[in-house]
């Protein structure tokens, strides 16, 4: 008897052998990515498709009249292969995934007994999506249900995994066409540097860089200039970095350093008054007149960056997912994510992935309750991390924010400025001190595209 699974969900396979099909009303193909434990592929033949149909432990079986089946020998898979990803591409790129009824992915032994089957609901305007994945798990094979849709489409999914873009069937093809191009040279135009003149105005902001070199090109991220600056100058005095004379008032300085403890103060939550935090401030979850919060709601919100590509102007695929991590001091005790929608205790609940980050006010929402927390549990760290892979700069307006649900009414939200090269973010943390709840503000980033990859990195975030 098969059994059904949900997004997100896993189930172990105990057989060498597994096929795995896809049963949907359009025309499409099926292929498979052989990943390491980097989310990337190793070279070009760990990709499985209608034109390389066979790869390491893996082979993609024809079916006339239907879509063709991916066999996988997983003794013979290689041992840096950390998962097989079952991708499905529709065949008009026009078209997407919600103008037919949803796929269904399928696992199934050699025998053909349905092991698993996955209804992969919630596609709209995707042409490509990931089905499923077969993955190693301490020695041992598990399937996973993905359901992560690629609005990009094809060329989106196989330069993320690290397959080269030249060798994409479709895309590659119009780009060395456009090359030709360069049959207008012959003219007087495009051997004259005038012709490479134009890309130029974009070049100021890659030249930048080149220049940091000299110091004051790195005056612009004041942090930075903290290490090479001699031990005498606190970062107070960055700003004044080029005027040197200034330099001289650096004796005094000593005692700016001692300022951010009180630069942070905590703050009172009054009633429609929110808070604007900055990094590292904190507030106490009373509200006024001294009355403890019990129900909050973390609010997390993004945007995608606009841009144009080699594919034309669209906006980046990112998938980020918001976590909440619970610690009793410094163990992490349980973590509430898109894979465990409620904590073990049921004091923290998430409410629903959001696979894009489009429309206006919070992606995505915890709710917790504060009383249910377990009283072993001291602190609560929410972080948000890139599914995908993508960094922070692809990612414009990011915030958290506090909501008292009991009223619903914002009464602090912390907005990070800038993107930064990061594919993990710890946002914020309530925490116990002395019986008593508080918020604390943090914005710094980590390299995790997943709770799991997060919790190892947040140890340094536990003390108050």
């Amino acid at each position: 008897m098969s059994v059904s699974l949900a997004k997100g969900q896993n189930g172990p396979l105990d057989v060498s052998d597994v096929v795995v099909s896809v049963q949907l009303a359009a025309a499409a193909d099926l292929s498979a990515l052989l990943v390491t434990s980097n989310g990337k592929v190793r070279s070009d033949a760990d990709f499985v498709f209608f034109n390389q149909p066979t790869g390491p432990g893996v082979q993609l079986v024809p079916n006339l009249g239907g879509i063709a089946s991916l066999r996988v020998s997983l003794a013979g898979v290689p041992a840096d292969i950390e998962q097989v990803r079952a991708v499905i591409t529709l065949d008009d790129a026009s078209s997407n995934f919600g103008r037919t009824a949803a796929p269904t992915a399928r696992v199934s032994d050699a025998a053909g007994n349905v092991l698993y089957e996955y209804v992969i609901d919630g596609l709209t305007t995707e042409s490509i999506v990931i089905a499923l994945e077969v993955y190693r798990r301490q020695g041992a094979w598990k399937v996973r249900a993905v359901g992560q849709g690629y609005a990009g489409g094809f060329a989106a999914l196989v330069t993320d995994h690290g397959v080269s873009v030249d060798d994409a069937p479709a895309p590659p093809p119009p780009t060395p066409v456009a090359a030709p191009a360069p049959i207008t040279p012959p003219s007087s135009v495009a051997p004259t540097p005038p012709a490479y003149n134009q890309p130029p105005p974009q070049q100021p902001s890659y030249n930048a860089p080149p220049v940091p070199p000299a110091p004051p090109a790195y005056n612009q991220p004041p942090a930075y200039n903290q290490g090479p600056t001699p031990p005498a100058y606190p970062p107070a005095q960055q700003p004044a970095y080029n005027q040197q004379p200034t330099y001289n008032q650096a004796p005094p300085a000593p005692p700016v350093q001692n300022q951010p403890p009180a630069q942070q103060p905590e703050v009172s939550l009054v009633k429609g008054r929110p808070v604007s935090l900055t990094k590292g401030q904190k507030v106490t979850l009373r509200k006024e007149g001294g009355v403890a919060l019990t129900m909050i709601q973390m609010g997390l919100g993004w945007d995608p960056i606009k841009k144009s590509g080699l594919f034309g102007s669209r906006t980046a695929d990112v998938d980020l997912d918001a976590s909440a991590l619970l610690y009793a001091d410094g163990n992490l005790v349980d973590v509430c994510y898109y894979g465990q929608l409620t904590s073990k205790d049921g004091s923290v609940r998430h409410m629903g992935d959001n696979l894009t980050g489009d429309g206006d006010g919070d992606d995505e929402v915890m709710l917790v309750d504060l009383q249910r927390v377990p009283a072993h549990v001291t602190t609560v760290i929410f972080t948000v991390t890139s599914y995908r892979g993508h960094t922070f700069e692809q990612v414009s307006n990011a915030f958290c924010r506090l909501v008292d649900s009991t009223t619903n009414s914002e009464l602090a939200r912390y907005t990070l400025q800038g993107g930064m090269a990061f594919t993990g973010m710890v946002m914020a943390k309530v925490y116990r001190v002395n019986g008593e709840w508080k918020l604390q503000a943090i914005g710094e980033g980590i390299q995790a595209k997943h709770a799991g990859e997060a919790a190892p990195q947040l140890g340094r975030f536990l003390t108050a």
